[in-house]
């Protein structure tokens, strides 16, 4: 990781550490419900929310993001920005997502400063162990198929064991979350296979009670140790 930020960049960071449960969504314009949802999982319990619209424009993102940062600033949780540095910047994001197909962690610290967070999408275990410094957490995934990563195959249960292992003998000390096709039904799996931190999105999004789904995922996910 980076090396230390002024205070806002370290209680990011510090609260990054505790957060076990992060959902992605996008602005929810087919149900008109984006503010009540985010309170319904915030107030049940999520760390992160991260707004994903793949296909849409700066304006729309910055008309959308608000609604984001206001909803995580009454539940003390962060807010995440998917592969736009620059509109996280504009709407004070906590931080902004990336992928292996996006623009560098590093060069994204040049733009975005050292106090927002910054995450890394890795697939395989040669992308994980690799990953740059200037990357705050990573994701490991998806672990299995989805469609919000049309193409894109599974990388299967192996990747998370990989990644506890690495982070077992303390050769990765960032936070990092399995992700990809995860609901309650195969969380077992991924926490046995050493997972402490997940990222869903249908799991929640999708629910018909997204707040007792958030509820039956914490649940399932084991507690972290005090750093």
């Amino acid at each position: 990781m980076e090396g230390p930020g002024t205070g806002v960049g370290d209680r990011r960071r510090a609260r990054l550490r505790r957060a076990r449960l992060y959902v992605v969504c996008g602005a929810r314009g087919e149900r008109g419900d984006l503010r009540e949802f985010l309170d319904a999982i915030l107030r049940a319990g999520v760390d992160v929310v991260q707004l994903r619209e793949k296909d849409a424009e700066a304006g729309d993102l910055l008309r959308w993001a608000p609604t984001f940062r206001e909803a995580a600033d009454r539940h003390g949780a962060l807010f995440f920005v998917n592969d736009r540095p620059d509109v996280a910047l504009a709407v004070g994001a906590d931080g902004v997502h990336v992928g292996q197909n996006d623009l560098p962690p590093g060069f994204v610290r040049d733009l975005v400063g050292p106090d927002v967070l910054i995450g890394l999408s890795t697939h395989a275990p040669g992308e994980f162990a690799g990953a740059p410094a200037e990357a705050d957490h990573l994701c490991a995934g998806p672990v299995w198929e989805t469609p919000t990563k049309a193409g894109r195959p599974a990388a299967g249960i192996e990747l998370v064991r990989f990644a506890a292992e690495r982070e077992r003998r303390g050769d990765e000390r960032r936070p990092w979350f399995a992700i990809g096709g995860i609901d309650s039904g195969r969380l077992p799996a991924v926490t046995e296979a050493g997972a402490r931190r997940i990222v869903v999105v249908r799991a929640v999004t999708e629910a018909a009670d997204p707040g007792a789904a958030v509820r039956a995922l914490l649940a399932g996910l084991p507690a972290l140790e005090p750093p």
